[in-house]
């Protein structure tokens, strides 16, 4: 696993409303989150980067805004066919 150090100006953590020790999650998250949405993680891989299940990690896209299925009209053409 590859590790990464950043400085994060006191402001910003102050700014992010969580505990001192929580920081790094909280941006972990946050990362995980938008790379999600990018496309450029999936899901799966979003999670791992943000260190929690899958489920947990889908769950947690609505706190962010994001929709959990992003799916394009023939792709959701396709799954309700399949359903």
């Amino acid at each position: 696993m590859s590790q990464i150090t950043i400085d994060i100006p006191n402001e910003t953590v102050l700014a992010l409303k969580v505990p001192v020790g929580e920081v790094g999650d909280a941006l972990r998250m946050a990362a995980a989150v938008k790379l999600y949405e990018l496309k450029k993680l999936s899901s799966g891989a979003a999670a791992a980067l943000a260190g929690v299940p899958r489920v947990v990690f889908l769950a947690k896209l609505a706190d962010y805004g994001v929709d959990t299925f992003d799916l394009s009209e023939d792709q959701f053409a396709k799954e309700t066919r399949l359903a």
